[in-house]
């Protein structure tokens, strides 16, 4: 094995061990085995996601227009996935081996044999395994079966007895925003454009889940939908404020470029508003969340390889060191009128709108993030190892971080406890996450806090019990500040800003 898989292979591992041992998540039913596809978050992943979601919130619904979240249903009616299409193309490529009946996704079998199955049809997928005579990957057979499409979607029945009515879990937060849209339109005062953003579970019946939380058959999605009218151009005083930023742009399978929101408008064709989201996007990922610029692109995707109804998708890829290279953990989809058109069509329910002098059809632009893939993200890039301090560490930028402080008392004895412990629910009534730990040396206290990402460590020595001040020490640095205990809270909201 080379050294370069072997480290990717040691890092999935250790950190791995990390989060079961930690609780940040644990294969699902655990003690029965567990089944692929399904993760549960213990406290430590909860709170990551907690904040995560919260992050998002913050930075996506509060732009130039008005944005509004709402929650729909996890099952929905059969009509409204022949609406959307999802019936009919949501597939992924399945052969079967014809020895072990053994079923696996096609396109994944390429790409684990060196072979680029992008933009490939059935047909052509079938034909390069045939000609590299590729063997099954569990009994060795080359009797493979050709390429079919599977439909992904889970059915449930609806009824207790006699004809049951058909319906599906929904594979994207999508539709409920879509069949909403008219009655949302209507209540924020008819307004465009405007956002409707769901976060919530979705579910893909994914053939071969794998790579941790990257192919999962429960999962969360955090979306935002935006309503707008395409003949409208982007206020110039909107534009102005992103027209020189920068964007990390991949087009067409080059290599990355750097490239102003004007040229991207200009030389590549991509509409303002477009545009405008796309940077959006990327100062979620390097401003709000941190990520290194050299772990971060855009990719666009072609004809071929974009979903069914995207006139213009662009993915946002980060470069994962335990999943060898760049993967895709959220995307912005120009969907045109794709959506409301087809559930017009279907249910016979006009979605025209009157607004700005004429009755139209709304066009979306989608922001779509899948929340898990985003924090094992974070895991990977922010895993650091410091052996000239014989320490693990996750490097958590402070939004991210499960907990905010820790609070200790240096030794069990002379009142520190009794102290540290009114320190640590002093914090708690703040905006702060706090854990309290009393249990081994100062330095393995420190040690354990350094491994989950805990940026603050607050400390109760014999100094504290004479002048009533506690030191604060900083992750990153490892370096120690003395601060009284009144002006404690203050500090740490400074340094949290910073």
């Amino acid at each position: 094995m080379r050294k370069k898989e072997q480290k990717t292979i040691e890092k999935l591992k250790k950190i791995t061990s990390i989060a079961l041992k930690r609780g940040f998540f644990w294969p699902t039913a655990e003690i029965y085995g567990g089944k692929a596809g399904f993760y549960s978050y213990g406290h430590l992943g909860k709170a990551m996601k907690n904040k995560f979601e919260e992050a998002w919130r913050s930075h996506f619904l509060k732009n130039y227009y008005d944005c509004y979240e709402i929650q729909g249903s996890s099952i929905l009616p059969e009509q409204v996935f022949i609406a959307s299409g999802h019936l009919e193309n949501f597939n992924d490529p399945l052969i079967e081996c014809e020895t072990c009946h053994f079923r696996f996704r096609a396109d994944q079998f390429l790409e684990d044999n060196g072979i680029d199955p992008k933009g490939m049809t059935i047909e052509e997928m079938s034909k390069v395994i045939s000609e590299k005579q590729l063997r099954c990957p569990k009994c060795n057979s080359w009797h493979l079966g050709n390429v079919k499409w599977f439909n992904m979607m889970f059915s449930v029945s609806l009824g207790a007895a006699g004809v049951k009515d058909i319906a599906y879990l929904t594979p994207e937060t999508a539709q409920a925003a879509y069949l909403v849209f008219k009655r949302e339109f209507e209540a924020t005062r008819r307004k465009l454009p405007f956002g409707l953003a769901i976060i919530d579970k979705v579910f893909r019946n994914e053939i071969s889940p794998r790579q941790l939380f990257f192919r999962l058959r429960e999962f969360t999605q955090a979306e935002l939908q935006v309503f707008f009218d395409p003949e409208t151009e982007m206020e110039n005083s909107v534009w102005e404020q992103i027209a020189k930023y920068k964007l990390l742009l991949m087009s067409e399978g080059k290599n990355v470029k750097e490239m102003s929101c004007e040229e991207a408008n200009k030389k590549l064709g991509l509409p303002k508003f477009y545009v405008y989201h796309l940077a959006l996007v990327q100062k979620f990922y390097l401003e709000k969340l941190k990520i290194p610029k050299n772990k971060f692109r855009f990719r666009e995707l072609g004809e071929k390889e974009r979903a069914f109804y995207n006139k213009i998708h662009w993915d946002v890829e980060l470069e994962l060191e335990t999943l060898g290279g760049f993967r895709e953990v959220a995307g912005v989809h120009y969907r045109a009128d794709y959506d409301l058109s087809r559930h017009e069509k279907y249910s016979k329910e006009s979605q025209h709108i009157f607004w700005n002098n004429k009755k139209f059809i709304p066009h979306v632009l989608e922001l779509s993030f899948g929340v898990d893939r985003n924090i094992w993200a974070l895991l990977d890039i922010f895993y650091k190892e410091e052996p000239q301090h014989d320490r693990t560490l996750f490097g958590f930028p402070k939004i991210i971080a499960p907990v905010d402080v820790a609070v200790f008392p240096l030794v069990c004895r002379k009142d520190m406890p009794k102290k540290a412990f009114a320190v640590y629910d002093m914090l708690k009534k703040t905006k702060f996450e706090c854990f309290y730990d009393e249990s081994g040396s100062i330095g393995r206290r420190y040690r354990r806090q350094d491994e989950i990402g805990t940026p603050f460590c607050i400390t109760i020595d014999s100094q504290t019990m004479k002048d009533n001040t506690v030191t604060i020490r900083d992750r990153d640095t490892m370096k120690q500040k003395r601060v009284k205990i009144n002006k404690l809270v203050e500090e740490l909201e400074k340094l949290y800003e910073e």
